[in-house]
C-alpha cells in the first residue's frame, strides 16, 4: 500500500462524536511508552502526525487521522496508552471506560492493533488487555515494538516467550508482527494486512 495522504481528523473521548462510520478504521493501543506513536509516523511516512512525547501517557483522546484521503480512504486511530502509573486513578477509569466503549461499540473498526514492546518480558497489563479483547470479541493484532533495541538472538527469546504465555490461556496465537519504527521494519507487512482487509471490504 501507497500512503499518499494522511490527515488530522479530530480529538475525543466520546465514540459518539467520532466521524462518520462510512470507511474501514483501524485502531492503534498499548502500553504508555510502548513506542505507538513512533509506529504511526513511521506506517504515513509523516514525521509528526502522531506527537511523540519522552512523558508516557501523552495520548489521553480518541485520535482519528483520514489516511489516502483522495483513493481508498481508511482512518487510522490512535488510543490512549494503558498502565501508565503517574496519572490518577480517576483519570485511569475514565480512559478506560471511553476507550472500551469506543473499541465494543464502533461499527467499523477492522482491527485493533496491539503494540507490546519487545524488550519486556510479558506484562500482566497486556496479558489481561488481550484477554479483555478475546472475551469482547474483537479482531487484533500483535505487534513488537522497539526491535532493533535486541540482539536477533535476544529478541527470538523474548517473542518465544511471549507466544509461550499466551498460549497458556489461547488456542492459537493472533496475527503478530515485527516492527522497528527506526529501521521502517514491519511497515509493508501491517500496511498489507490494512490494504488486504480493506480489500474484503463490501
Amino acid at each position: 500500500m501507497i500512503i499518499s495522504s494522511a490527515e488530522f481528523v479530530c480529538s475525543n473521548t466520546d465514540y459518539k462524536k467520532c466521524p462518520k462510520e462510512d470507511i474501514p478504521e483501524y485502531a492503534f493501543i498499548g502500553r504508555s511508552n510502548v513506542g505507538k506513536s513512533s509506529l504511526i509516523n513511521m506506517l504515513t511516512n509523516s514525521k509528526g502526525l502522531a506527537k511523540t512525547s519522552g512523558q508516557p501517557g501523552k495520548t489521553q483522546l480518541i485520535n482519528h487521522f483520514l489516511i489516502n484521503k483522495a483513493k481508498t480512504p481508511w482512518y487510522l486511530v490512535d488510543l490512549p496508552g494503558y498502565g501508565y502509573a503517574k496519572v490518577s486513578k480517576s483519570k485511569k477509569e475514565k480512559w478506560q471506560v471511553f476507550i472500551q466503549d469506543y473499541l465494543t461499540k464502533r461499527g467499523n473498526l477492522i482491527y485493533i492493533f496491539m503494540l507490546v514492546d519487545s524488550r519486556l518480558e510479558p506484562q500482566k497489563i497486556d496479558m489481561d488487555f488481550m484477554n479483555w479483547l478475546g472475551e469482547n470479541e474483537l479482531p487484533f493484532c500483535i505487534v513488537f515494538t522497539k526491535t532493533d533495541k535486541l540482539s536477533k538472538g535476544k529478541l527470538q527469546e523474548n517473542i518465544a516467550n511471549y507466544r509461550a504465555k499466551t498460549l497458556e490461556t489461547w488456542d492459537e496465537l493472533p496475527q503478530q508482527f515485527i516492527t522497528s519504527a527506526e529501521k521502517k521494519v514491519g511497515r509493508e507487512e501491517i500496511l498489507q494486512t490494512i490494504s488486504e482487509a480493506n480489500s474484503s471490504i463490501v
